[in-house]
């Protein structure tokens, strides 16, 4: 099961990170996406939360991932809790990913209006050059009683 995570985990940045790299903004919020949730699997992943302990005859000798409850009676935390800094983790990226892209999905709204189109080539053909640069207003327009010299 480790490995299939691995892999998916693997798949979702390479391709969020291919999708970072094209020219569309509409492919760079998706690989925004991507990767957010490639990171909260990687993250589940490595915490372990749901494993089983086995020994050499094969049974199951205790399973990870039970509620971090303590039992009536007891002092302590029971062998086999899991821990709750993952899914606290988990949950803050959710949030910070969710407002990543939401800001990146109205800037490229507000991009799109003003240039007319999404990709990255086409916008760069819109920057001023030096001879597009508008000029200076004359003495006349500014009301500059000033002489030059």
């Amino acid at each position: 099961m480790s490995f299939l995570l691995a892999c998916t985990i693997g798949i979702l940045f390479a391709t969020g990170t291919y999708m970072l790299l094209r020219r569309s903004f509409v492919k760079l919020i998706i690989g925004l996406g991507l990767i957010g949730h490639g990171a909260n699997l990687l993250i589940i992943t490595a915490a372990g939360i749901n494993t089983e302990i086995v020994d050499e005859t094969g049974a199951i000798v205790e399973i990870r991932g039970r509620p971090p409850l303590i039992a009536e009676g007891e002092d302590v935390l029971g062998a086999g809790a899991a821990d709750p800094i993952p899914p606290a983790l988990i949950l803050t990226a959710i949030v910070i990913s969710f407002a990543i892209v939401s800001y990146t999905i109205v800037l490229v709204k507000r991009t799109y209006q003003e240039v007319g189109t999404d990709d990255l080539n086409q916008m760069t053909a819109t920057d001023l050059t030096l001879t597009d640069a508008p000029e200076e207003p004359s003495q006349a327009e500014t009301g500059s009683t000033e002489v030059a010299a």
